[in-house]
């Protein structure tokens, strides 16, 4: 197995995996609000009108945000909330409240188990070669 042109050992595996995940955790931490709303105003562009329908359908909402040149858009939406009321709350919105929970949630368990992982390395490090005091001290190990 070749691991970026050197042989691979499991520490240097083990050590790949922290460093990407510690990586991406960071990255999901940094991702401010605007760059979650440039995001979602690019996926809601290239998706399908069904794909559509069925997120305003199951987040119960109408429209990305309030754009004039999605206007049309936003007045064929079904959801619940139009039949119940004139007025739905947008999209767009609840996507960033969902997308930044998410992203917050994900970044933290990332970084406290890479974290896990260095307190571990360096705990086996520190304790692995003492020897047990119950044992006997004639013993060869």
């Amino acid at each position: 197995m070749v691991c970026g042109g050197f042989a691979c050992s499991k520490n240097a595996l083990c050590a790949l995996n922290v460093v990407y995940m510690f990586g991406i955790s960071c990255s999901c931490l940094a991702i401010n609000r605007s760059k979650q709303t440039d995001i979602i105003n690019t996926s809601w562009g290239v998706m399908s009108n069904k794909t559509r329908h069925e997120l305003e359908r199951s987040f119960d909402c109408c429209g990305l945000f309030n754009l004039t040149t999605q206007y049309q858009d936003d007045v064929s939406c079904n959801a619940l909330c139009k039949n119940r009321s004139s007025t739905c709350q947008m999209c767009g919105e609840k996507f960033l409240k969902h997308s930044d929970e998410a992203l917050k949630i994900s970044g933290g368990v990332g970084l406290f188990f890479s974290f896990t992982e260095i307190l571990g390395v360096w705990l086996a490090m520190r304790f692995r070669n003492q020897k047990d005091p119950r044992a006997n001290p004639s013993a060869f190990l």
